[in-house]
């Protein structure tokens, strides 16, 4: 029986010397490494994987050209419903999605789909035989798509396809937004990967505008009355960090770790030929627990500093990656559970010295499910620290809805929008993060592509 077959290990760099560098941690398959996986898909008749993929990917279909040895082929199946391959297999928590799902997981370990995928997306890269998928004849109508993220791209990646002239507005000077900024070289590497699949969608026939904030110079109404886009995509994400409130946050030394990460990802602080000036300490702690908290403890350890992270609740409720998790402890970050800054403590010149924590203990569950962290009266302690970085979530930028009349926000900031991705202003679509504030790349991806259907469907409605 084929499910018979252990799941196939993947190579990584050694933890002691991986936490000295900036190269990718895991090597992925080989080959024969990946045909072996292969063989252990059930090729199920109903499969539950597909359903669980948020931009649903014909996955026995691609595992099975993967498994006959015939990789271009698997990569075209994938292209028909990715954009982002190579970024997907590396990023996506494929263990609460497709492989969540995988009937294999039930009694044992389920097919690792999303290692085979990255297998296929790089082999085509390095063949330099990237599939695209047919392309529709121009149609003679135009779309603006406001952000280079994850839903920036695959609403553009699939509008193209159906012939629309597509043109992104990106903000910052280089495409990609989170896969750019947010997450680290070691888990993305950017000019590998994600250059490589932003120029794949570029050969789709899309425009990348670099340095363009929309609702400065630019707004969502002169793109549509003046420049003549008849519907309008906003996938800019969250970018807005959260802070905590407490006593001391503005001390030296205190980061948001969107700034954290995108001073070392974006503008390469962590290379000797960038002069980004960036702020690791000897001694960090980072405040959350979700993949940003592990990315930005991993990132500041490998910066040199003795890196703690901080969270309320237990190891069992972290929202991040267990994969994270696991080389967040391979690579020496120290894990704080139940315990919660209530205060930072700085030296007379201003900067960080310390951070005053309280211990939690978990009470009732909240609506969510999950136990709410409770402070034990009278057990408060300080850890030294001279960094502080916040991971504690973000929010929508709220640029967009205040220059543009007729966009609902919600209490949080976030554009409101239906399950298509249409906003309450007509033309305007939204989607990703911007809509559900801070979550996956995956996520953003599959709302990119609703939204391009339903962009699609309301261009064709106007005759």
């Amino acid at each position: 029986m084929a499910n018979k077959i252990p799941r196939v290990p993947v190579r990584e760099q050694d933890p002691k010397v991986r936490a000295t560098n900036f190269e990718e941690v895991c090597y992925g398959y080989n080959v024969e490494e990946a045909m072996l996986e292969a063989t252990r898909c059930l090729h199920c008749k109903n499969p539950r994987c597909v359903g669980a993929c948020p931009v649903g990917i014909k996955i026995p279909d691609f595992i099975e050209k993967v498994k006959d040895g015939d990789f271009a082929a698997a990569a075209a199946v994938i292209a028909e419903d990715s954009s982002l391959p190579a970024i997907c297999g590396r990023v996506c928590p494929q263990e609460t999605q497709c492989e969540g799902s995988c009937i294999l997981g039930v009694k044992g370990e389920s097919v690792a789909i999303g290692k085979l995928e990255r297998f296929v997306a790089d082999w085509t890269r390095e063949q330099g035989k990237a599939p695209s998928g047919p392309v529709a004849e121009k149609n003679g109508h135009k779309v603006a798509i406001i952000g280079s993220g994850p839903s920036g791209l695959a609403c553009a990646a699939d509008l193209a396809k159906l012939g629309y002239e597509v043109t992104i507005f990106e903000a910052l000077h280089r495409p990609g937004g989170v896969l750019e900024y947010g997450i680290p070289e070691f888990r993305l590497p950017k000019d590998k990967v994600v250059a490589a699949e932003i120029e794949a969608v570029k050969a789709l026939g899309v425009k990348i505008e670099l340095d363009v904030i929309i609702g400065r110079t630019v707004t969502i109404d002169s793109l549509m009355d003046d420049e003549g886009f008849e519907a309008v995509f906003v996938g800019s994400g969250a970018g807005l960090p959260r802070f905590m409130g407490i006593p001391g946050e503005n001390a030296n030394g205190v980061f948001s770790a969107n700034e954290f990460l995108t001073r070392n990802n974006l503008m390469k602080a962590f290379r000797d030929d960038y002069l980004t000036p960036i702020h690791a300490g000897r001694k960090a702690i980072v405040v959350g627990g979700g993949n940003v908290a592990m990315d930005a403890a991993r990132t500041a350890l490998r910066l040199g500093a003795e890196t703690t992270i901080v969270y309320r609740r237990t190891e069992v409720e972290l929202p991040a990656r267990k994969e994270e998790v696991h080389h967040a402890h391979e690579e020496g970050v120290e894990f704080r559970m139940l315990t919660n800054p209530v205060e930072i403590l700085a030296d007379e010149k201003g900067w960080v010295r310390a951070v005053k924590c309280i211990r939690m203990e978990l009470g009732e569950p909240d609506a969510s499910g999950r136990r709410s962290p409770v402070p034990v009266e009278g057990s408060e302690f300080e850890i030294e620290a001279d960094t502080v970085i916040m991971a504690l979530g973000t929010s929508p930028n709220p640029l967009i809805a205040k220059t543009t009349d007729g966009l609902e926000i919600t209490r949080r900031g976030c554009l409101v929008a239906d399950e298509n991705g249409a906003t309450t202003r007509e033309g305007v679509f939204a989607g990703g993060d911007a809509v559900t504030g801070a979550a996956t790349v995956i996520l953003a991806m599959g709302a990119g592509r609703k939204a391009a259907a339903a962009i699609h469907a309301y261009i064709g409605s106007k005759g």
